[in-house]
């Protein structure tokens, strides 16, 4: 998730200017020999598993001059009918919301991991999906790398974003690897965003289709840091420098991310 100062893409991938899948397509395509590691199908009504999911907790702006104070409360983070809500709430101008993290739970390296979701609408809302390393084997950030599945602001509906952030590749720098798309219906339906890390690249896909590209330059850690574990985090973010770069819909109540499956394949 992006830290700072607004978005500024460095890369503009022929994808960028396609539309995806209309609303309600919905397609995995797991890669032949790929098995089942850990998945979360949020099919137990109530607060999320402790056993797959820690939180972030506090509102200190994140390093994003963000609003919402992260909660694990249940009025923020809940699993309704096989679905996990993910909701921002705006109590007389005080924004809570949650963070979940598979942080000390759960860390991959390498592997096919898809989230089918459903984003939050809302001039002023930031919601990710996102990885960071289990342990800053090269640093703190960047060096030790992030990795961006997908994020989205709601001033510019409908367009999602992928982005990878290192030592050399990063937006204080104004040299992050990064792409953006339009896909209909973000808000409305869900879709399958879904990355492919390899140790020669990583892939993103929406709805099986390939969005962004990533390859290991060979060049060393300062370009390629993704070597290393790195773990899960789900969010809705209100306001920031980027996602509040356009302001808050003064008149936005709730904004809420929906989840109904998280699954990684090695």
């Amino acid at each position: 998730m992006r830290r700072q100062i607004p978005f500024i893409m460095m890369l503009v991938s022929i994808m960028a200017a396609s539309f995806f899948a209309c609303a309600g397509k919905n397609v995995s395509a797991v890669p032949e020999g790929k098995i089942l590691v850990w998945s979360d199908e949020f099919d137990r009504d109530g607060a999320p598993d402790s056993d797959k999911w820690n939180y972030s907790i506090g509102g200190n702006g994140w390093g994003n001059a963000e609003l919402q104070n992260y909660t694990d409360k249940r009025e923020n983070s809940e699993i309704r009918d096989g679905i996990l809500y993910i909701t921002a709430r705006n109590d007389y101008g005080r924004w809570t919301s949650a963070r979940l993290k598979t942080q000390y739970k759960a860390g991959w390296k390498y592997g096919y991991l898809e989230v089918r979701a459903k984003l939050p609408e809302g001039r002023g809302t930031w919601p990710a999906i996102w990885m960071l390393p289990v342990a800053d084997k090269y640093g703190g950030w960047p060096r030790s790398g992030e990795i961006d599945i997908i994020e989205h602001v709601g001033f510019d509906q409908d367009r999602i974003h992928a982005t990878v952030h290192t030592k050399a590749f990063n937006h204080r720098s104004n040299t992050q690897k990064s792409t953006s798309a339009i896909v209909k219906g973000v808000s409305k339906a869900f879709h399958v965003y879904t990355i492919e890390w390899t140790p020669q690249w990583i892939q993103w896909y929406v709805d099986a289709e390939p969005f962004f590209r990533f390859d290991n330059s060979g060049q060393g850690l300062a370009e390629w840091p993704f070597d290393i574990p790195f773990y899960l985090i789900l969010n809705v973010a209100i306001g920031g420098a980027w996602g509040g770069e356009k302001g808050v819909d003064p008149k936005l109540q709730t904004a809420m991310m929906q989840v109904d499956y998280v699954r990684v394949y090695q």
